[in-house]
């Protein structure tokens, strides 16, 4: 028999995210997490400028939105003045990729004790449509009308691999939400993240391949299946760099 899940209690609004999008999942996985570990009330979330934004209209807890892209650096000042609190900062691939590479790789690169949860939907999803970093080869956005041309662009970032191969960093996974078995993996990833902070472990990453159907020009199950089919093979799952202490 089905049991009913119970909504955290730090949620008190129905999102505001359009239709078929992945952030509500998203953000209820991450209010589970700290409601399971006892954190939801010693929570403060950096937003991002973007979809992300919308996380605030839901929460009941402390947030602060972020000048574009500057979230680690917000984060990273957050966390050095307030060591006891939790600080996830909440980020979508244009925001944390394209105009804050500077603040999200220096934040990896100094191992800062923060997670980041970062929304890969391969676009710039609340401005427009335009192309990101993570926007895929051959990909139609507003600003790559044809198909993103990489031998002029460059190839999509994969951001978790880099920072795990290339610094010193506590934890770093990716995970998706175009299957009950896939939220359920990527939730254990989430935990893991904010566990590596309460244990003072350094940075921790989790980026998560979420639909977006509007500027995709699909219908939410087709861009559930865009993901599987297309997005998977190119941002593969998984963890990336393990915690080397797995209990908080």
């Amino acid at each position: 028999m089905a049991v009913e899940r119970k909504v955290p209690a730090i949620i008190d609004n129905p999102m505001s995210f359009c239709p078929g999008c992945g952030h509500g999942i998203i953000i209820r996985l991450i209010c589970e997490c700290l409601e399971e570990l006892g954190q939801d009330q010693n929570i403060i979330f950096p937003i991002g400028v973007g979809c992300s934004s919308n996380l605030g209209g839901g929460l009941v807890t402390d947030r602060l939105h972020c000048p574009h892209g500057r979230a680690g650096a917000v984060a990273t000042g957050m966390k050095r003045v307030n060591p006891d609190n939790i600080i996830i900062t909440y980020q979508g691939d244009g925001d944390a990729y394209n105009i804050g590479i500077a603040e999200s790789i220096n934040a990896a690169y100094r191992n800062e004790n923060i997670t980041v949860i970062t929304v890969n939907n391969t676009n710039f999803g609340m401005t427009g449509g335009q192309m990101s970093v993570t926007t895929m080869e051959g990909q139609k956005t507003s600003t790559s009308t044809h198909g993103r041309d990489c031998s002029i662009t460059g190839f999509p970032m994969r951001f978790p691999e880099l920072v795990a191969s290339q610094f010193h960093i506590a934890y770093a996974a990716r995970g998706t939400v175009s299957s009950p078995a896939h939220i359920n993996q990527l939730k254990g990833y989430i935990k893991n993240a904010i566990e590596a902070q309460m244990n003072k472990e350094g940075y921790s990453i989790v980026e998560v391949l979420s639909p977006c159907p509007i500027n995709w020009n699909l219908t939410p199950i087709k861009a559930m299946e865009r993901i599987d089919n297309e997005l998977i093979s190119y941002f593969p799952l998984g963890e990336f760099k393990q915690r080397s202490v797995k209990e908080a």
